[in-house]
């Protein structure tokens, strides 16, 4: 897993939780500390508007 220094609000906790559960025998994570360290302690988590819902209902 790839974890770029990028803007703070796409480095989230869920984000990297979802890539360690989606590992099946192997992660390697690559980033800086201080990026992994940013993601563990960014608990904000923003509303998403996908419509997936509207979708499935049709």
């Amino acid at each position: 897993m790839v974890i770029p220094k990028t803007a703070p609000m796409l480095l989230t906790r869920n984000l990297l939780y979802t890539g360690i559960t989606r590992a099946k025998k192997l992660l390697i994570i690559i980033g800086s500390d201080s990026a992994i360290e940013y993601m563990i302690r960014n608990v904000d988590s923003k509303k998403r508007n996908t419509g997936l819902e509207f979708k499935l209902r049709q």
